[in-house]
């Protein structure tokens, strides 16, 4: 895989580029500022990219900027975010465009190689792609807990599970491992949670991602 790795902090970004790098991928460029970052990602093209949220000249939210500015000329440009803190808005905007794989990690878990390797070329493959701690922050906090609530009507707790591993980017396959239980029975886990979120069968729209929105953007 081609990447570019955008992070302001050396010592990190060069980790990254080194680890990536051992998995036999190529990183074609880096950057440290939002500017950049949109340079690089509009000159190189990437099979992925990996960027931090938060990056000069403002320190707001500079890289996130950049990766939707990049979507808009290069739709479905595969992107993993990266974040010092779990921020529910950062995820939500690059998964609701539906253009592209997309992750959200927290920059914590970056050297959980495998993990982290994982999630890349999931992304680069088109799919999602949700760090286990981004996931386990939000159902403990207070919105989490009424999220849940809002949809205990509707979803069991095993579906719920379900719910929460496939917002982590897992195929069926892999949730059923995690759950121990069979494939079929993940199967019809995941097909009754989309009728229950509404979520039809659109061959236009990605329902994994669709249900993943959904559970982040219920109040």
């Amino acid at each position: 895989m081609r990447i570019v790795v955008a992070e302001d902090l050396y010592l990190l970004r060069d980790g990254m580029v080194r680890l990536i790098e051992a998995y036999g991928h190529e990183v074609v460029a880096t950057a440290a500022t939002g500017p950049e970052t949109l340079d690089a990602l509009l000159t190189w093209r990437p099979d992925v990219a990996v960027i931090d949220v938060r990056m000069p000249p403002s320190q707001s939210d500079e890289g996130l900027r950049a990766a939707l500015a990049a979507r808009a000329e290069l739709p479905g440009l595969p992107v993993l975010i990266l974040s010092q803190y779990v921020e529910q808005l950062y995820a939500r905007e690059l998964l609701a465009d539906g253009a592209g794989g997309t992750g959200y990690f927290l920059k914590e878990s970056v050297f959980d190689a495998d993990q982290f390797i994982g999630a890349l070329e999931r992304v680069a493959e088109g799919g999602t792609a949700m760090d286990p701690a981004v996931i386990a922050k939000l159902l403990s906090s207070g919105a989490s807990n009424r999220r849940l609530d809002q949809l205990a009507d509707r979803l069991t707790a095993r579906e719920h599970s379900v719910l929460g591993l496939m917002a982590e980017g897992l195929s069926n396959q892999a949730i059923a491992r995690r759950l121990f239980l069979s494939d079929s029975a993940i199967s019809k886990y995941t097909t009754s949670l989309f009728g229950k979120l509404g979520i039809t069968d659109d061959d236009n729209s990605n329902r994994r991602v669709l249900a993943v929105l959904t559970y982040l953007n219920s109040p």
